[in-house]
């Protein structure tokens, strides 16, 4: 039997940029449990949101996994503590996408990479066997914004499904999309080609625009956040990062 440190390191299931061109399929799998992976409070919504409102109405009982409490950002110009302000906004936000339970955890905003993989991987694994998850949704391997945190917390989520047996899915972006965002904000957005795309996803954007007004610390008007949902229109891009 291997080690939890040896199922760590085991890449065998992994999908590498470049492993094999996407499938282009419109659906999901009818999984009966999800957790989603993610590195801040909102990451769910403005990143996710789409896609964890639609598993919901299509009957997964869909978890939230979130590593750090954002205490970090820069954008809060909402008067509080801002951690205890963006726990009370996620907890809003994921009663909106239909999510039933929540775990925000505190390791540092803006230092995750710095976190030891192996313990948060261990904790990405409890959290997922506690709520029966059937698969792991998170952010592409880039990290799609290019944050770091973002990058560490798909490469965790990576792991603990080795260690699960169980696949992953990871929400990209058009390569134009990203490129668009790149020139217009000089933001590092990164995206995939249609053939490098496993699923194009219609949405429904109703449930994560409010999901997205929930986070009123961080929903700032004319934002990138906001021109990204614009130009994405009602569809969504995903790629598998474990099969």
């Amino acid at each position: 039997m291997r080690t939890v440190d040896e199922q760590l390191q085991d890449p065998a299931d992994r999908v590498e940029d470049g492993d094999s061109p996407g499938t282009g399929g419109t659906g999901l799998p009818g999984w009966d449990s999800v957790l989603a992976v993610v590195a801040h409070p909102d990451d769910e919504s403005f990143g996710l949101g789409a896609v964890l409102s639609g598993l919901a109405d299509a009957g997964a009982e869909v978890s939230v996994l979130c590593l750090t409490r954002g205490e970090a950002s820069t954008l809060h110009g909402v008067p509080g503590d801002l951690t205890a302000l963006r726990a009370g906004e996620l907890t809003a936000a994921a009663q909106e996408l239909g999510v039933g339970d929540v775990t925000l955890l505190t390791h540092p905003d803006g230092a995750l990479a710095d976190v030891d993989t192996g313990e948060l991987a261990e904790q990405v694994v409890a959290i997922a066997r506690r709520s029966g998850a059937q698969a792991l949704v998170g952010f592409d391997l880039s990290g799609v914004s290019g944050h770091p945190d973002h990058v560490a917390a798909t490469q965790v989520a990576v792991q603990a499904a080795d260690v699960l047996g169980i696949p992953v899915l990871g929400w990209t972006l058009p390569v134009g999309v990203a490129r668009q965002l790149r020139e217009e904000y000089g933001a590092p957005f990164d995206g995939h080609e249609e053939v490098d795309v496993d699923v194009v996803l219609p949405v429904d954007r109703e449930r994560q625009l409010r999901a997205v007004r929930c986070h009123a610390s961080q929903a700032v008007p004319g934002s990138v956040l906001w021109r990204r949902l614009e130009l994405l229109g009602d569809t969504e891009h995903l790629r598998w990062l474990r099969r």
